[in-house]
C-alpha cells in the first residue's frame, strides 16, 4: 500500500491542524449517502456531533480490534458494522472532507476505496498504544471525521471529553463501539447475503437493516433495509407493502474488515480484470 508514514505526536499535530481549515461559512452538515440520509437529524453528519457505529453483535465472536504491538484492546462490533462504517464516510469523502480511522489494523483499504473514500485523503492510526485518547483528540483538532474503535474499558470521563472537544472543533466523531451518550447510535439489526447459487457464484451484495437511535431530534427510533453495496455503493430496498424481509443465514466476514479471496467463479461468473491499486493513504504511527 503507497502512502506516507507520520511518526509522533509532534509529527501528528503537524498533519492534522492544515488538515481541513473550514472555509467561511461552510456547511454545518456533511454529507452522507443518499440511501442513509433519513436515519439521521439533518440528513447528514452535523459537525460536532458524536454519532456511533456498531454492528450486529456475533454469538462468540471474538474482539476484531487487538493490535498486535501491544496496545489498546478494542471490542470491536461484527455483523456488517464495519460497511456501514464506511459507507457513512463516502460521501463526506468525496466532497473533500479528510477522515481519519484510529485502532482499526483489519480495515480494508480497497474495500473503502470501493465504497467511494478517497483514500488520498485518509489517515489511517492503525495502532494508537496506550495514548488512544491524546490521538484520537489530536485529530478531532483538524479532521473533519475522526472514526475511533472504542477500546474494550474506556471511562465515560474520558468520551465525555472527547464528545465535548468534537462539539468544540466543529468535528464529527464516530465511535465504532458502544459508546454511552452518543448524540446518535447507528446499528446493524440483520443482515442476509446474496450472490451464491447452488455450489457456484460469489458474494456480490448484502441485504442490511439498519436502526437509529439517538437524543433529541433523533429520540424517536428508525429503520431502513439496504443493499451494501448496491448500485454504486449502497442502495435502499423497495418491498411491497406486507412482503417479509429477507430471511438473514450465517453472514461470512464483513469484506470491509479483512479482505478474503471470493469463491472461484464459473466461467459465467467471471467478472471483466481491472486494476484495483489503492491510492496513497496517510498511515500514522503514534510512537514517539
Amino acid at each position: 500500500m503507497a502512502g506516507r508514514m507520520v511518526v509522533g505526536s509532534a509529527a501528528l499535530a503537524g498533519l492534522v491542524r492544515p488538515a481541513s481549515e473550514p472555509a467561511p461559512g461552510g456547511h454545518r452538515v456533511l454529507p452522507v449517502l443518499p440511501e442513509l440520509t433519513g436515519l439521521l437529524p439533518g440528513r447528514g453528519l452535523r459537525r460536532g456531533s458524536t454519532v456511533a457505529v456498531t454492528g450486529r453483535p456475533v454469538p462468540g465472536g471474538a474482539p476484531l480490534g487487538r493490535p498486535a504491538g501491544g496496545g489498546v484492546e478494542s471490542a470491536l462490533p461484527a455483523g456488517g458494522g464495519m460497511s456501514l462504517l464506511l459507507s457513512l464516510l463516502a460521501q463526506a469523502s468525496r466532497n473533500g472532507s479528510w477522515c481519519a480511522v484510529v485502532g482499526l489494523p483489519t480495515l480494508g483499504v480497497v474495500a473503502a476505496a470501493d465504497l467511494g473514500i478517497a483514500l488520498d485523503r485518509l489517515a489511517l492510526v492503525p495502532d494508537p498504544g496506550p495514548e488512544w485518547a491524546t490521538v484520537v483528540a489530536a485529530l478531532i483538532d483538524g479532521v473533519d471525521v475522526v472514526v475511533a474503535a472504542v477500546p474494550a474499558s474506556v471511562s465515560a470521563s474520558v468520551t465525555g471529553r472527547l464528545a465535548a472537544r468534537a462539539r468544540q472543533r466543529g468535528s464529527v466523531l464516530v465511535p465504532f463501539g458502544r459508546w454511552d451518550g452518543a448524540d446518535l447510535t447507528l446499528q446493524v439489526l440483520r443482515g442476509a447475503w446474496e450472490g451464491l447459487g447452488q455450489g457456484r457464484g460469489r458474494l456480490r451484495r448484502r441485504e442490511v437493516t439498519i436502526r437509529a437511535r439517538g437524543r433529541g431530534a433523533a429520540a424517536r427510533p428508525k429503520e431502513i433495509t439496504v443493499w451494501m453495496p448496491g448500485d454504486g455503493s449502497t442502495a435502499t430496498i423497495r418491498r411491497p407493502a406486507g412482503a417479509p424481509p429477507a430471511r438473514p443465514g450465517t453472514a461470512p466476514p464483513d469484506p470491509a474488515v479483512t479482505p478474503t479471496p471470493p469463491p472461484t467463479p464459473g466461467p459465467a461468473d467471471a467478472p471483466p480484470a481491472r486494476s484495483r491499486r489503492p491510492a496513497p493513504v496517510t498511515l500514522v504511527s503514534a510512537a514517539s
